[in-house]
């Protein structure tokens, strides 16, 4: 995979290895108190009385304001604000999971109440997740970077293990105190920020073929004349061009296509996957402990993946490992299309078990590269759009799996999803290697 001239080093000095410790603290401990409390938020929910069409309405709208406000915060972030953007959305989430945990122990809260806290939160969450990205760039050099991008994406599978865990054992104790819990993780990354050394703001980004120069300013409205229409249409304009430099990125760089093109059609077979596993135990008259042991399997499995990531690459190349994975992950995505007739949840376990295992060698390696390819000045906007590419077409996958096992066959999930994933093996596999060919001919 050839190097973009996007990536020049930052000009200002990296710090050591403190600063990506907290770093990394404030990811696991917001995403263990985000897990802890989203696991019981839905029994909290139907405990107060409401029917699954709300439960069901709070997870859609919480998935739709982060794809949303996103690509937004993106722009302040990358122009200098991160810091006091994850600072400032720490804060509030805090303020609103200890609002809910407080309202909780006064009794029976309204559902406005609580649904205003959770949207506040979630809406918090996506801004310093916005903020978040690109900061592995600011704090770790860039051979560090790969092995930095593991640790993270590490810590992100122990919170799927130990988050719903805790967050079930805390609610056994008080329905309050896995939101209370929640609260004290995001003072616990706030602080964490707010330790940091580095200079979070990223230095402008170079001029080259992929790296998308800032927008202009605009000139200074007459002090004795209003603002005009014609003057409110040209920044708006600069905004939304600075606001899709990303996208523009992402559409002229082949390789955060691949990024973009692979991260999202996986994320898609997983979750797929994982519905129709669901529709075959319910048939098969599997309760909830037979789906929380194949969970556990695979967080345990996406854990240990995405820590030997960096090992395989630097053993196998980058380019090898992404490509052998990705064909090592087509027979495991249709096996279920045989199993489904006969399979057991330790079937499933097994299968997803291996999925995760593997998936996290391909996008470690993936994640890093997009990394090392964006301007820094450009790393907000850009995780935004693969971002949202990635959730949005997640979200669509619980509806797809319902569908296929409905309308057509239990096995159907699994089909369509080996014959995507094959799809998506030739496409990977032509692409590096025309990056390779490429990479022959500049050297």
């Amino acid at each position: 995979m050839e190097r973009s001239a996007s990536t020049a080093p930052p000009s200002h000095p990296r710090p050591g290895t403190r600063d990506f410790t907290l770093l990394w603290w404030a990811n696991a401990a917001d995403a263990v108190g985000t897990q802890a409390s989203g696991a019981v938020l839905p029994l909290l929910l139907l405990g107060l009385g409401h029917p699954p069409q709300v439960v069901g309405l709070v997870a859609g709208v919480s998935t739709a304001i982060g794809l949303l406000i996103g690509p937004f915060v993106a722009v302040p972030v990358d122009r200098g604000a991160r810091r006091r953007v994850m600072l400032g959305s720490a804060t509030v989430s805090a303020l609103a999971m200890g609002g809910v945990s407080l309202a909780l122990t006064t009794g029976h809260p309204p559902l406005g109440l609580v649904l205003t806290a959770v949207l506040v939160e979630r809406s918090a969450t996506a801004c310093f997740e916005a903020a978040a990205r690109g900061t592995v760039a600011l704090v770790c050099p860039a051979p560090e970077q790969p092995r930095a991008i593991a640790r993270l994406a590490a810590a992100d599978q122990g919170a799927l293990i130990v988050g719903p865990a805790l967050g079930g054992v805390l609610y056994q104790v008080a329905r309050a105190l896995p939101f209370l819990a929640d609260a004290l993780s995001y003072l616990v990354s706030a602080l964490c920020v707010r330790a940091m050394r580095a200079d979070l703001a990223a230095p402008t980004a170079p001029a080259s073929p992929t790296a998308v120069a800032p927008a202009a300013p605009a000139p200074p409205a007459s002090p004795t004349a209003p603002t005009s229409r014609a003057e409110l249409r040209v920044r708006l304009g600069e905004v939304l061009r600075e606001g899709a430099a990303g996208l523009r990125l992402v559409r002229s760089s082949a390789q955060l296509r691949l990024v973009l093109v692979w991260s999202a059609t996986v994320n898609v077979v997983v979750v797929t996957l994982y519905f129709g596993a669901v529709f075959a135990l319910q048939r098969g008259g599997h309760g909830g402990a037979a789906l929380g042991a194949v969970l556990a399997v695979s967080g345990a499995a996406g854990l240990a993946g995405a820590l030997a990531a960096p090992r395989v690459a630097k053993r196998f190349g980058a380019s090898r490992t992404v490509t052998v994975t990705t064909w090592l992950l087509v027979p495991l995505t249709a096996a279920p299309a045989a199993l489904a007739p006969v399979a057991g949840a330790w079937a499933y376990g097994v299968l997803f078990g291996l999925v995760c295992l593997l998936m996290p060698m391909a996008s470690v390696v993936l994640q890093a590269r997009a990394l090392q390819v964006t301007a820094p000045a450009l790393q907000a906007r850009t995780g935004a759009v693969l971002a949202t590419a990635t959730t949005g077409g997640a979200s669509l996958a619980p509806v797809l799996a319902g569908v296929l096992a409905d309308r057509v066959s239990p096995a159907a999930p699994a089909i369509a999803c080996g014959v995507t994933l094959t799809l998506l093996a030739v496409h990977t596999s032509r692409r590096l290697l025309r990056d390779g060919r490429a990479a022959e001919v500049a050297g």
